[in-house]
């Protein structure tokens, strides 16, 4: 099993909460799951279950700090105009 794309995840983790602890488990039943390790132990988060690689990924993408969208002047115009042609139902 590649798990290039789990990894990339925890990097983006790191990165975003500028916590080079979290780690990945891969168990024998190919499920993943994140751990926070502190010294020579690495505890497993309360919130995290060993999951297949997809859930992990999303689960791992929603944890922790959120990095701001970046929006260009012309973005917040066509999201206002959107916005502005809806029709209530």
């Amino acid at each position: 099993m590649r798990t290039t794309r789990a990894t990339a995840a925890v990097e983006r983790l790191k990165r975003r909460s500028g916590n080079p602890n979290y780690q990945m488990i891969l168990n024998a039943n190919s499920m993943l799951y994140l751990v926070l390790a502190s010294g020579g132990d690495a505890a497993p988060l309360v919130q995290c279950e060993p999951m297949p690689m997809d859930a992990f990924v999303q689960f791992v993408d929603a944890f922790g700090p959120q990095i701001p969208r970046r929006a260009t002047k012309n973005d917040l115009a066509f999201e206002a105009q959107l916005t502005r042609k809806k029709k209530p139902e």
